[in-house]
């Protein structure tokens, strides 16, 4: 797997959800649907648009800042992407 994938889903009463995925490639859906695309494979920021607006950030700012709240996950897509 390279690419975290997060969408945000806002429920009736105003509560934002965050849904996470990884996957080995982005599919046209994906661009779509998702706010945040992180590749792991060529540490870079794919897409990251926040209420609406594209924010423009830096790879070390979003691994950082997922790795907090994913410690796991994100340390299985690092291990998965290391080169040799």
């Amino acid at each position: 797997m390279k690419y975290l994938l997060i969408q945000f889903l806002r429920k009736p009463n105003g509560q934002i959800d965050e849904q996470v995925s990884i996957a080995k490639k982005v599919r046209p859906t994906d661009l779509q649907t998702c706010y945040v695309i992180l590749n792991f494979s060529t540490k870079k920021v794919e897409k990251c648009v926040i209420e609406g607006k594209v924010v423009e950030t830096d790879w070390d700012r979003m691994n950082n800042y997922y790795k907090k709240i994913y410690p796991n996950l994100i340390s299985e897509l690092v291990k998965a992407n290391q080169t040799s």
